[in-house]
């Protein structure tokens, strides 16, 4: 019977990313990474060794890593992602903590993320806001159990689910409206690389400029929100400039594009005028 360490550094040389190969068998044995390192002598009984080496298999196939552990953390939070849901990413904080400076501390405020996925969006203004009222929004019925479980595993009941397209399951005036939406050109390469390859499509390419739906929530958020509403939106790394033009047109006021921690256009924003 093999140790952990010979199993381990096996599948480090087979992955290009060796943490990978770390994180992968901490996820098989249901242990820390501490756990492991103290323990890499302790022999390697079968059952867990054939898992490990699923998941190493997998993941040399292209699957992503947060599919196969079927977790992802994003802000404070860990989250269930599957198949049916994008994979939370840090570049979406920048979104998350554009919106939180426009969400008063301690103020009731109606707040809507629409295309939710897993939740991720949703679940970390309602964690950060508790006084809030969150509507979390998905056109995937599976995409939404995922964030109903997620909601449930942490404890945020109180976040509202609906299914449809958009902006049309809202109800009522909302105070900030924030969305993660499909922002890839439908014929770009990259989607038939990577990670991507993985994710759905249609969480991911957004018509030939991949503006379709972004223009579509630019057109019709304003009559959901208050005066002085915020809507905020994530995109492309060159797609600023389009999306405050689009803002602008449709008589945003305040426009404005926030980087990432790369230093790249990441959500750009605009403020119903009062």
């Amino acid at each position: 019977m093999p140790d952990l360490r010979t199993v381990l550094n096996a599948a480090r040389s087979r992955l290009s990313d060796g943490y990978e190969a770390d994180y992968l068998l901490a996820h098989a044995l249901q242990r820390s990474g501490a756990w492991i390192m103290a323990h890499l002598d302790d022999p390697l009984e079968a059952a867990l060794q054939h898992a490990f080496e699923t998941a190493v298999q997998r993941r040399l196939e292209g699957t992503p890593v947060a599919y196969i552990t079927g977790h992802r953390g994003f802000w404070t939070l860990d989250l269930e992602v599957s198949p049916a849901t994008l994979i939370p990413r840090p570049d979406t904080e920048t979104l998350v903590e554009a919106a939180l400076e426009r969400i008063p501390v301690g103020t009731p405020q109606r707040l809507a993320d629409l295309g939710t996925g897993s939740g991720a969006i949703a679940l970390a203004l309602a964690i950060e806001r508790p006084e809030a009222e969150v509507w979390a929004v998905d056109c995937s019925a599976e995409a939404l159990e995922v964030a109903r479980r997620n909601a449930r595993r942490h404890g945020l009941d109180r976040v509202v689910f609906r299914q449809g397209d958009w902006l049309s399951p809202l109800q009522g005036s909302f105070d900030l409206i924030a969305s993660n939406p499909p922002y890839i050109e439908s014929s770009d390469p990259h989607l038939q690389r990577g990670d991507l390859r993985f994710e759905p499509a249609a969480a991911l390419a957004s018509g030939r400029d991949g503006l379709d739906a972004i223009r579509q929530l630019v057109a019709g958020s304003g009559r959901l929100l208050r005066p002085g509403g915020w809507l905020l939106l994530e995109h492309g790394w060159r797609q600023g400039p389009a999306v405050r033009s689009l803002l602008l047109s449709h008589g945003w006021s305040d426009a404005e594009t926030l980087r990432d921690l790369e230093g790249r256009d990441r959500v750009t924003l605009g403020r119903r005028r009062t």
